[in-house]
C-alpha cells in the first residue's frame, strides 16, 4: 500500500458528494462566521447592498461575482454535477497529487547542487494570475492561481542577484505583487504595495517587478497586497542564499520549505462586507480548514445538505518522508489571512534556528506559536524507529477567533513517514504539554541572533495607538492614531516624489506629514535617524504587525497595556546583539518597542498581517530619505500603471 493510500485510509475517505448540489447553484451567505447569523433579514440585505456601494468607493475591487457560491461553467479541477463518488480504493489516483497542486517536492532546496558563491546573476520568474476552481481540501471554490498551480512556484536566489519577475494579469481586478521580507533598498517602487508604491495591475495587463536582493539572505516569501486577495491563494516561498548560510548548515542535512495557512471555502471578497458592517469589532471570517503544503482532509459530512457547496471526499494530507539519521530544516511560513498556529512534530522536538530572515543560535521547543506572515526554521532529528510514522501539526489558536465554526476542525496534519514505511497511518499522540490558551507569538527574547549585531541609541521617539470602532456609515474600521487607512487612488510614493521635486514644504516638514489626505496616516523620519517606535494595542485581539523594507531591534514587549517610561532611559543605549525580525506579534491590549534606522528611502508600511484588519484600516506610513527621495526619477512602468 502506498503512503498515499495509507494517508487515505486513516482520513476513511469513503464515496460521497457532501454538501449536495452541482456548481451554479450555490446561494450566499452560507458561510459560517463568528458571532454571524445564518438567515438573513431583509434590513440585514439593504445594509449589506449599502456597504458594497460604499467598500466599492473605498477601492476594495469587490468582484463579488468570485464567491464560490456563484459558479460559473466547470474549469480546472470542477467536478461535472453527475460526479458524486471517489475512486475505488483499489483505485487511488486523484488521491495523489494534483497536476495543480505545489507538492513537497517542489519547495525541496538542494543543498549540494547550489552554488552558494556563485557571482551575481539575473533570475527570471514569469507568473500568470488566473482565477481556476480547484479543491485544495475537498471543497471547490474560485482560486487565485500562478501559472495554473497553488501553492505558487518557489522562487530562488543569492544574495547580491537580480531578481525579474514577469507578471501577466489575468483576473477581472487590479493585483500587485509583495516581496515579503525584502528591504528593496533604492526600488521602493518594487515592494508591490498598491496604494503606496504602486497603482494596481490593471487587468489583462503585464509588469515586471526588477529589483536586486542586497545585504540579507533568509526565508521569505510573497504575496499579493491589494484588498485581501492574498487569502485567495497567491502566495509562495522566496528564498535567498548567501555564502553565510554554509555556516548554519552544520545543523541540518536536507532543506525544504513548508506552507501553513488557513482557508475559506468562500472568496474573500464575498466575506469583506459581511465583516465590515458586521456591527462588531471583533467579528472577523473564521476559517473553515487549515491547509500545509497547499492540501489538507475535509469531512464532507459536516457541510449542511443545502449549503451548496461542491464537495468532493478525495482530499488528503501533504506527505513528508525522511531517512533516519538524517536532520531536516523545514522553513515555516504562515502564508494564511487570519489564524495563528501552533507548531509541532510528534515525538520529534523542534530546533530554532532562523525567524523572519534572521538566523539565531538553536533554541528547543516541542512547539512554535506562528503567527501571519511570520516564518520560522526548524531542525528535527529523524532519530525516531526507522519505518514508522508521525504526524506534524499546525493546531490553529482558536483564542485568536470572535466565534466557533461548527464544519472546521483546527487540528491541521500532514504525515511525516520515514523511508521504506511499512506501518498503517500513524497513531502517534501529541506532546503533553497544553496547548497555548492565549492569542500569543514566540516570545523574542527568547531568541539569540547567531550573526552578532548591535542596535545604537535611538535619536528620535514615536508612539502609536491601534484601535477598532464603528466609523462612518456604521462600518467597523480600524486606526492608527485616529486614522483609518483607505487605499489611495495616487500611489503616496508617487505624490511624495512630485511634493519634494517641487519644493512643496508640506512633503519635507518631521514629524505627522500633512501632505497627504485624511486616510493615510504617514510620520516624515528625519534623514539618518534611528527611531524608537512604541506600538500599543488597545483591541481585544493580538496584532502580528509588519514593517515593510525593514527588519527591527525588538527592545522590549508586554501584555500589559501602559508601557512603564521609568525604563525607557535604560533601553535606549547601544544594546548588544537583541533580535531583529519584520512581523511581530503584538499582544491583546500589550505594547512593543521596537527599534529601526531610517536609511532605507521611500515610502515604507507598517501594517497589521490580518487581512481583514488591514482592509478594515489598520495601516500607517513611514517616510524615510528625502535627500534622496527627491532625485528620484520614478520608473516610467510604474507610474503607467496609474493611466492603465
Amino acid at each position: 500500500m502506498s503512503i498515499e493510500q495509507k494517508v487515505a485510509q486513516e482520513q476513511n475517505i469513503a464515496p460521497s458528494l457532501g454538501g449536495g448540489g452541482a456548481p451554479g447553484t450555490k446561494d450566499a451567505g452560507v458561510h459560517a462566521k463568528g458571532s454571524r447569523s445564518k438567515t438573513y433579514l431583509a434590513l440585514s440585505a439593504i445594509v449589506v447592498v449599502v456597504v458594497l456601494g460604499l467598500a466599492l468607493g473605498l477601492g476594495l475591487g469587490l468582484g463579488l461575482k468570485h464567491s464560490s457560491k456563484n459558479h460559473s461553467s466547470s474549469t480546472a479541477g470542477s467536478p461535472s454535477p453527475s460526479n458524486s463518488s471517489s475512486p475505488a480504493e483499489d483505485s487511488q489516483a486523484s488521491l495523489l497529487v494534483p497536476p495543480w497542486r505545489s507538492n513537497v517536492e517542489d519547495y525541496t532546496l538542494d543543498i549540494e547542487g547550489w552554488d552558494f558563491n556563485a557571482p551575481p546573476t539575473t533570475r527570471e520568474y514569469n507568473f500568470t494570475i488566473s482565477e481556476i476552481e480547484l479543491s485544495p481540501d475537498g471543497v471547490f471554490r474560485q482560486v487565485i492561481a500562478i501559472n495554473g498551480r497553488f501553492p505558487g512556484p518557489l522562487i530562488r536566489a543569492n544574495m547580491g542577484d537580480r531578481i525579474l519577475i514577469h507578471v501577466q494579469n489575468n483576473l477581472p481586478n487590479g493585483t500587485a505583487f509583495h516581496w515579503h521580507g525584502l528591504y528593496q533598498n533604492g526600488t521602493n517602487w518594487m515592494d508591490g504595495t498598491a496604494g503606496i508604491t504602486q497603482c494596481p495591475i490593471p487587468p489583462g495587463a503585464s509588469f515586471t517587478y526588477n529589483f536586486t536582493v542586497e545585504n540579507q539572505f533568509g526565508t521569505y516569501w510573497y504575496h499579493t497586497h491589494y484588498s485581501t486577495t492574498n487569502g485567495d491563494g497567491p502566495v509562495g516561498p522566496l528564498i535567498i542564499h548567501s555564502p553565510d548560510e554554509v555556516k548554519m548548515q552544520k545543523y541540518y542535512d536536507v532543506d525544504q520549505v513548508v506552507l501553513i495557512q488557513d482557508w475559506y471555502h468562500d472568496y474573500s471578497q464575498a466575506l469583506l462586507p459581511d465583516y465590515l458592517a458586521s456591527g462588531d469589532e471583533n467579528s472577523e471570517p473564521v476559517p473553515d480548514n487549515g491547509l500545509i503544503q497547499g492540501t489538507n482532509y475535509f469531512n464532507c459530512s459536516t457541510l449542511d445538505s443545502d449549503s451548496g457547496y461542491v464537495c468532493e471526499q478525495n482530499s488528503t494530507r501533504a506527505v513528508f518522508t525522511v531517512e533516519h539519521g538524517k536532520r531536516y530544516r523545514y522553513r515555516l511560513i504562515n502564508t494564511g489571512a487570519f489564524a495563528t498556529f501552533e507548531f509541532s512534530i510528534d515525538n520529534h522536538p523542534l530546533s530554532v534556528i532562523e525567524a523572519d530572515g534572521t538566523a539565531t543560535e538553536p533554541l528547543s521547543v516541542h512547539r512554535l506559536d506562528i503567527a501571519v506572515a511570520q516564518r520560522y526554521s526548524i531542525v528535527i532529528n529523524a532519530n525516531q524507529s526507522a519505518g514508522s510514522n508521525y504526524w506534524m501539526r499546525a493546531q490553529m489558536n482558536t483564542f485568536c477567533f470572535g466565534g466557533p465554526n461548527p464544519i472546521l476542525d483546527p487540528d491541521v496534519m500532514a504525515l511525516i513517514t520515514y523511508a521504506n514505511s511499512t506501518d498503517e497511518p500513524t497513531n502517534s499522540t501529541d506532546w503533553k504539554e497544553a496547548v497555548d490558551v492565549q492569542c500569543v507569538g514566540l516570545n523574542s527574547s527568547l531568541l539569540t541572533p547567531f550573526f552578532e549585531s548591535e542596535a545604537p541609541p535611538a535619536t528620535i521617539m514615536y508612539a502609536i495607538a491601534a484601535n477598532f470602532q464603528i466609523g462612518d456609515y456604521a462600518l467597523d474600521r480600524a486606526y492608527i492614531n485616529g486614522t483609518s487607512w483607505v487605499m489611495a487612488d495616487v500611489p503616496t510614493l508617487n505624490q511624495a516624489v512630485a511634493g519634494l521635486q517641487a519644493a512643496n514644504s508640506s512633503f519635507t516638514t518631521s514629524g505627522v506629514s500633512s501632505a497627504f489626505s485624511a486616510s493615510q496616516y504617514v510620520i516624515d523620519i528625519p534623514n539618518w535617524a534611528v527611531v524608537d517606535l512604541l506600538i500599543t494595542n488597545y483591541d481585544e485581539g493580538a496584532h502580528p504587525f509588519h514593517f515593510h523594507g525593514h527588519t527591527f531591534w525588538v527592545l522590549a514587549s508586554s501584555p500589559d497595556q501602559y508601557f512603564d517610561w521609568s525604563t525607557y532611559n535604560g533601553l535606549n543605549r547601544t544594546l548588544s546583539n537583541v533580535m531583529r525580525r519584520d512581523t511581530l506579534m503584538i499582544d491583546a491590549y500589550g505594547w512593543a518597542l521596537i527599534r529601526f534606522v531610517a536609511d532605507n528611502p521611500g515610502l515604507w508600511a507598517l501594517h497589521c498581517h490580518i487581512s481583514w484588519h488591514m482592509e478594515s484600516g489598520l495601516l500607517m506610513q513611514f517616510q524615510a530619505r528625502n535627500d534622496i527621495m527627491r532625485t528620484w526619477t520614478i520608473p516610467s512602468d510604474v507610474l503607467g500603471l496609474c493611466s492603465a
